[in-house]
């Protein structure tokens, strides 16, 4: 609890306990006022002096308002103990929901947390502790063991493991060495490291995460803009009709009496206060939020909560977001050479590319290359590559290569991105490079065909065979292939007439390619932990781990959040007609209406804390 919250638990407790004295002790009926007045005072002047600061401000029907004029009308007729009970009541329910948003914040709080205080610039040799805004990239700083990483950068020096909890929230650190790219917001756990700095702090990764989250309250869902545009007509009407209620029948009715019919309308407006469904509704998705921080999912508004829960058709990109974007070596194929001489063939005529695929090779080939072997290289733009290996003119490249040097390739079979290789103009053999299925994607598509969406689609610019027997591998319904982005802009286009009119496409892509088809979706959703600066830029929800069954995680918890929303507003409104109807006809009193106010609104935000407790599996 707060100190604030403390506060008012003690002022409440002490109004209680004076209002316990007032019903036990005999007194009159002045000293019977004068204690009953001292426990309203005690724990109800924050409600008075609210109403009083909101009716200066223009806003006069809120539920300050209603609760003051409920509580003194009904010590004007002189039901002092319904009077004092109303507002105690109000106080605690107060009280409940200052702690479920606390609770609520609580989830989102270490990711807060991940700001840096300062970063260790190396200037002249010197090391300096400045603001991280006052480093520039490039710029050399020092990361000693248990500080967090301040700014973007690249390991120069040092290895260590980082803790990227409050980023991604996975437990299992990660280890960098020299040349590895680290992000801030983590933590360095064992060792020092010089990391030259690639982004300023504004546009560091920490930055944005702490600005999607900040901002994420200022996109409302449907249901909270109805209740914030329900809460401002509905209160003056109810206010309105207790004036009637109480003030007209007494007038036509010969043996009504004011006090009892102006006894009915106090009651009527205690009841009609509109707590449970202002407070619980945003609370709600409030929490949806703070469950998603909680599992490395940021979600930018709480308007694309409500969207994913109709989610009908959801989208992959291959590349970077079902695979992991790093080519292997899976097959090598040699004819009338050893595999070791083919790679090294390979290997060698690749030696200055830094081609994801030329890079695979290299790393394959595992052995220091010695570039004096190398000369005459000639980059073939769309084919490949021709270099002179230690005497021998090595082509490396695409069977257009092979047809344009007139070097038959022999029938075969091979599933990913095939190489070609010629030795002095003779067929050396292939190799095959594939990029690599992450371990959850096909988890991460089964638990999204079980939320029931109708349709899985996959888009690759990759060749036909290798996107289909990925799309076939994961259980995907529809593959779309060699596509370029403009071309998986009109394929999301397609599918988007074809979703019905209350459904929801999701595209999920890491590439600065992906922008355009994130933008034009219903729902885009990023890779951030590896993904393009432009992709997390564009995306409506950033999955900090990327990992392809955060999507299903994402899916199932704005429909737990969307489900306790609808939940509320029935709740609420269906106890709320049904008492203000006993009410105005005289079969309700004030503990009824207590319960109308107070119960519903306590009862709705408990119901609303139960999506922080979801697990990510669920």
């Amino acid at each position: 609890m707060t100190k604030r919250q403390k506060k008012s638990l003690i002022l409440i407790l002490l109004s209680s306990l004076i209002f316990i004295i007032g019903l036990i002790v005999p007194l009159g009926n002045t000293g019977k006022l004068i204690i009953y007045l001292a426990s309203y005072i005690l724990v109800g002047h924050h409600v008075l002096q609210k109403a009083f600061r909101n009716i200066l401000k223009g806003r006069v029907f809120d539920e300050n308002f209603l609760m003051a004029l409920a509580s003194l009308g009904a010590f004007f007729i002189g039901d002092y103990k319904e009077g004092v009970t109303v507002i105690i009541f109000y106080q605690i329910g107060e009280l409940f929901e200052h702690i479920a948003v606390d609770r609520s914040r609580k989830s989102i709080k270490d990711l807060m947390d991940i700001c840096p205080d300062y970063a260790n610039l190396e200037k002249d040799g010197n090391l300096e502790t400045v603001d991280p805004d006052e480093v520039c990239i490039d710029d050399i700083i020092l990361i000693k063991t248990g500080e967090k990483v301040p700014l973007d950068g690249e390991v120069v020096e040092g290895s260590s493991t980082l803790d990227t909890t409050a980023l991604t929230g996975e437990t299992v650190p990660r280890t960098v060495h020299a040349g590895d790219t680290i992000l801030s917001g983590t933590i360095n756990l064992t060792g020092v490291l010089r990391v030259r700095v690639t982004k300023e702090f504004g546009e560091s990764t920490v930055s944005k995460i702490l600005d999607l989250v900040e901002n994420a309250s200022n996109k409302k869902a449907h249901h909270e803009q109805f209740i914030t545009k329900f809460a401002r007509y509905y209160t003056p009407i109810v206010v309105i009709i207790a004036a009637f209620l109480s003030l007209i029948p007494p007038l036509l009715i010969p043996s009504a009496s004011f006090s009892d019919w102006i006894h009915r309308g106090l009651i009527f407006l205690v009841i009609s206060c509109p707590c449970a469904l202002v407070i619980s509704v945003p609370l709600s998705f409030f929490g949806g939020i703070g469950a998603a921080s909680k599992a490395g999912i940021l979600i930018k508004g709480s308007n694309y909560i409500e969207a994913l829960a109709n989610a009908e058709t959801v989208v992959f990109d291959k590349t970077g977001t079902l695979t992991k974007g790093t080519f292997e070596v899976t097959k090598i194929a040699p004819l009338q050479i050893s595999k070791d001489k083919l790679l090294e063939y390979a290997a060698y005529a690749e030696c200055y590319s830094s081609h994801p695929i030329a890079l695979s090779l290299k790393k394959s080939y595992g052995n220091p290359i010695d570039t004096n072997m190398v000369s005459d290289i000639e980059e073939i733009s769309g084919h490949g590559i021709k270099a002179v290996v230690n005497g021998v003119v090595v082509h490396v490249g695409n069977s257009k290569l092979m047809n344009q040097i007139q070097v038959e390739i022999p029938a075969h079979s091979s599933t990913g991105t095939t190489v070609h290789i010629s030795a002095d103009y003779q067929y050396a053999g292939y190799i095959t490079i594939s990029d690599q299925v992450k371990s959850d994607s096909k988890s991460a598509i089964t638990s999204i065909k079980a939320l029931g969406v109708k349709t899985t689609v996959m888009l690759t610019g990759d060749q036909k065979a290798v996107g289909e027997m990925v799309a076939s591998e994961l259980g995907i319904d529809k593959v779309r292939t060699e596509l370029l982005p403009v071309d998986k802009v009109n394929e999301v286009e397609k599918l988007l007439e074809e979703t019905s009119q209350t459904g929801k496409l999701i595209f999920v892509g890491d590439g600065i390619n992906d922008a355009p088809v994130l933008t034009r979706s219903d729902i885009g959703i990023a890779m951030g932990g590896l993904g393009s600066d432009a992709a997390i830029e564009a995306a409506d929800i950033v999955i900090m781990t990327d990992e392809p069954s955060k999507v299903a995680t994402v899916i199932a918890i704005s429909r737990k959040t969307l489900r306790i929303v609808k939940q509320n507003i029935i709740f609420a409104l269906g106890v709320k007609l049904f008492i203000l109807s006993l009410g105005a006809f005289g079969l309700a009193n004030m503990w009824e209406a207590v319960f109308a106010d107070v119960g519903v609104s306590v009862i709705a935000i408990l119901n609303a804390m139960r999506v922080l407790k979801m697990k990510h599996n669920e």
